[in-house]
């Protein structure tokens, strides 16, 4: 390309979770026109001329060539024009920006914006955006096809964080500079986000009894065969297994049903590649029963009062995937839940439930409990795999993917206990009334464990995206000595950030509701903390369990959760300076995305929580710290000088 000229590819996708995945709208199926303003009139790129598969689903991505000149993007008779620098007022932003219908100002990113974050709004001087000051989710998402283009050429994502975007400059050289995107609105058909359905009349929460999945939550009724049976277990499972993988996975699919473990991915979708997997090797599912995380307690109740509802979830779960096996991993710690677990799979075997002639369907399944010894890393699905198989529970890198070489070299899906456990009722009920609960790619109901300063801590079943408050209040009684006693919460368990009680008031418990809160929905446990807590200390605490936990295996890890600790344990008595909680939070930022698995990320977002809201609250311990001990000294050494002169 002429570096005199500059170009355009705008291509717009509908917003998505980090881990998600969504629907490819219409407009990925048609190729790109981008021309460029010359002497000679308006011409095509070469690379134009056909649809590019670099721009990933899912994203917005801008490519462009600098210095940016008059260009029109043409596509499908719709045009969209962007002025030159000469042609608008001058600003510090030096991007053109591009708009095809007014712009409101919430999305905005060069002016003001109802949005203020300190994370998303640093210093805007020299190159823009200091490139540290982005969330590392961002900077790993570079542009696949990066290397076919010439040095010095920027290829910009466009990511929507709330009503922010945030511009991502990269060369072949790596991640250069990052500056406030231009604004960005649509020109394709609706591509609707959560965000448009914040403003919905319609309320979320409440869930009546007989919409309930896990009726025994409580353990008040029979956890065996029979008592499963009367509340509505092993029900027309044959019709289920005959119906066929495709059928069951079709439903799956249309719930929205998403992985409770933590990460929210979609679970059809996941179940899916099973069947991409090469014929002639078993397959294997391996159901996460490892529950490790602070807070977290919501798959122990289900193994301990109603364990038949994940066996029969595993049996229509292998049948989805064509798997002939089924590993629990259970807890080590877990011995009464493991236990029941076991005693359930046993009457399972005996009734002929499963086995040989699983239901009577000829389909042949088995059911096996594999405990633990305790090590949180094996959470982690490849860690978790590795200690099935005897070895050291360490994360595996990844590619290849357990669905290809998972348990055994063999293909393998691992997944949550609640995401397994619910399959059956979804099959049952059909997927248009689970996904008749929550909001657009937040469907379902949801177990909450919620523990902390609230007058009742309890374990329950809920729509997703009902807000935070209602659900403490409802379920918990409220917040010990009032709502307004709030000072913080933990959203999504211990690897989530917390949120402050402005944010509390109106945020919604769902994937993307949290997300744009800064945080996020994890395994949905819900930690409450009243005014009278020391929230450095508490933070402080969880930085300690992550570094204990730690595997060793990434030197990022190993050393930075160290490292972390250390820090924070003296920010607890205010041992430090107001410098240094600038680098305790570069220090997060060089653990979070550069380790094999997730457990870097977990103990870097807690730390980044408590900065991101409680700053003055680590500043005023400093000051505190350091004016005592200025007096202190003087005192001291005041009385120590007469002893010295008489010696």
């Amino acid at each position: 390309m002429d570096s005199a000229t500059g170009a355009v590819l705008y291509h717009q996708g509908r917003c998505t979770s980090q881990q998600g995945l969504a629907e490819p709208s219409a407009f990925f199926q048609q190729p790109l026109k981008v021309h460029h303003q010359t002497a000679g009139g308006s011409q095509p790129f070469p690379f134009a001329s056909r649809p590019f598969k670099g721009v990933a689903k899912g994203q917005d991505r801008i490519i462009r060539n600098q210095p940016a000149s008059k260009f029109t993007l043409k596509r499908l008779g719709l045009a969209t024009e962007a002025k030159t620098e000469a042609s608008r007022p001058s600003s510090a932003l030096g991007s053109p920006v591009l708009s095809n219908r007014p712009t409101s100002p919430a999305l905005s990113v060069g002016g003001s914006s109802p949005v203020s974050s300190s994370r998303f709004a640093p210093s805007t001087t020299g190159n823009g955006l200091a490139s540290d000051s982005l969330p590392a989710s961002i900077r790993r998402r570079v542009h696949p096809a990066a290397s076919k283009f010439d040095r010095g050429v920027e290829i910009r994502t466009m990511l929507r964080f709330s009503s922010r975007s945030l511009a991502v400059a990269w060369t072949r050289g790596g991640l250069r500079s990052a500056k406030p995107a231009c604004s960005i609105t649509h020109h394709t058909a609706s591509l609707a986000t959560v965000a448009s359905d914040a403003n919905s009349s319609r309320r979320y929460g409440g869930l009546k009894d007989q919409d309930r999945i896990f009726t025994n939550l409580y353990g008040r009724h029979d956890w065996g065969l029979k008592g499963a049976q009367a509340r509505g277990d092993w029900y027309k499972t044959k019709e289920i297994l005959l119906k066929g993988d495709d059928w069951i996975i079709g439903e799956v699919k249309a719930s929205g049903l998403r992985g409770r473990g933590g990460a929210g991915f979609p679970s059809g979708l996941k179940w899916s590649f099973m069947g991409k997997s090469s014929p002639g090797r078993p397959r294997y599912l391996v159901v996460n029963a490892d529950e490790g995380e602070p807070g977290t307690c919501k798959d122990r109740e289900i193994m301990r009062h109603d364990p038949h509802k994940l066996v029969e979830g595993c049996l229509v779960a292998g049948r989805a995937m064509n798997a002939n096996a089924a590993y629990i991993y259970v807890r080590g710690e877990f011995y009464n839940e493991a236990s029941n677990l076991q005693a359930a799979i046993d009457q399972a075997y005996k009734a002929g439930l499963i086995g040989k002639n699983a239901c009577g369907s000829g389909y042949e399944f088995d059911v096996y409990v594999h405990r633990g010894a305790g090590a949180y890393i094996c959470g982690e699905e490849t860690a978790l795999i590795e200690s099935i198989e005897g070895k050291q529970g360490k994360p595996r890198l990844k590619p290849p993917f357990p669905a290809n070489i998972g348990l055994f070299g063999c293909p393998t899906t691992v997944a949550n206990v609640e995401t397994i456990a619910v399959a059956p009722t979804i099959c049952r009920r059909g997927g248009a009334w689970f996904a008749g609960f929550g909001r657009e790619r937040n469907s379902g109901t949801k177990l909450f464990c919620i523990s902390g300063h609230v007058n009742r801590p309890c374990t329950v079943e809920e729509e997703m995206s009902i807000p935070l408050k209602e659900l403490i209040e409802r379920h918990c009684g409220g917040v010990r000595g009032g709502w307004d006693n709030l000072l913080a919460v933990i959203p999504g368990g211990a690897s989530t950030p917390l949120l402050p009680k402005p944010v509390c008031d109106d945020v919604l418990m769902d994937f993307d509701g949290l997300r744009d809160a800064q945080s996020g929905l994890g395994t949905a446990a819900v930690i409450v903390m009243d005014k009278s807590t020391d929230i450095v200390a508490a933070i402080n605490r969880l930085s300690y369990f992550f570094r204990h936990e730690s595997c060793g295996q990434c030197t990022p890890c190993r050393e930075g959760t160290g490292w972390l600790y250390n820090m924070m344990d003296r920010f607890v008595r205010g041992q430090g300076r107001p410098q240094e909680i600038d680098q305790i939070w570069e220090l997060t930022k060089q653990i979070e995305g550069h380790t094999i698995c997730a457990l870097g990320d977990a103990a870097a977002w807690p730390v980044q929580g408590l900065i991101r809201h409680f700053r003055p609250e680590l500043e005023r311990r400093m000051t505190q710290y350091h004016q005592a001990d200025s007096d202190q000294p003087q005192a001291v050494l005041g009385s120590a000088l007469p002893a010295a002169s008489v010696s």
